[in-house]
């Protein structure tokens, strides 16, 4: 079966509705689709809708920015309950520390010399209870600030350089508890991401499993073939579910399509053998 349990629409930084991105999903032969938009459920209704039109698998999804030891990371939640009061305050306490973060980054950019940015990120958020490094992103490539959408992170939207602002975004035992209290199973996304030393991401992986995760992405999208190696060496070692999804964002923003990547290896748990 071909299932992707990592994606993303116009509710949280994606460029499809959700529909359209149940569509898409369903041209490229998936099976099986999650929508985790970053932080947001607004999304679910709809993606559902259309995936049970099409006779499509769906499930319920979410992906909860996380602060841990000073670094982002993200853990999924897959098959949630979207009407967990648990679960909905505690995004919605994320949420608002996002609407803070992208004051604080249209502030920094206007020092920077890049003025009404803030106002331009916003025209390219259809929720405005969400606005992402994404939507100023595509604000600045418009604006001629930069060629694309990762030559502006660079430059602009990462440690160090003008727009990057610190922020503090939910503990790691408070995410994986939301997700729990939610029905769900929690799993840390595309851990090939994080710059951690060998040891860092051997403690990060325990203090998840230990909170309660039950799962990591072994195959997405920003994974070389190597790492695909590598964590399912790290799911075996700590007897973590293995979970494969693309992470698309829209055409020009993904490194992978829906659907598109390889199978998780034979011996590895998938999962969705959790439902």
């Amino acid at each position: 079966m071909n299932i992707d349990l990592h994606s993303h629409s116009t509710a949280s930084d994606g460029l499809l509705k959700p529909r359209e991105l149940v569509a898409r999903a369903a041209a490229n032969g998936v099976d099986t689709l999650a929508l985790t938009d970053h932080d947001d459920l607004s999304g679910l209704a709809e993606a559902r809708a259309e995936a049970e039109s099409r006779g499509m698998r769906f499930v319920d999804g979410v992906e909860i920015s996380v602060t841990w030891e000073g670094s982002t990371v993200h853990i999924v939640g897959l098959q949630i309950d979207p009407e967990n009061a648990v679960l909905r305050c505690g995004l919605e306490s994320v949420r608002e520390g996002r609407t803070t973060r992208a004051e604080k980054m249209g502030d920094a950019l206007t020092e920077a010399g890049v003025p009404d940015s803030l106002a331009g990120a916003k025209t390219y958020a259809e929720n405005p209870n969400l606005i992402s490094r994404s939507h100023f992103a595509r604000h600045l490539v418009k604006t001629g600030r930069a060629p694309d959408v990762k030559s502006v992170f660079q430059r602009y939207l990462v440690k160090g350089k003008p727009g990057f602002v610190e922020h503090e975004w939910a503990s790691l035992a408070d995410a994986v508890s939301w997700i729990r209290a939610g029905g769900g199973i929690a799993v840390i996304a595309h851990p090939g991401r994080y710059k951690f030393s060998r040891a860092e991401m051997q403690a990060f992986v325990a203090q998840f499993r230990d909170c309660g995760g039950g799962g990591i992405e072994v195959v997405t999208g920003s994974h070389t073939p190597d790492q695909y190696f590598e964590f399912a060496q790290v799911a075996r070692k700590f007897g973590l579910a293995a979970s494969r999804g693309s992470d698309y964002h829209g055409k020009g923003e993904s490194r992978a399509d829906l659907g598109s990547l390889p199978q998780l290896p034979d011996d590895l748990k998938p999962v969705w053998a959790e439902w």
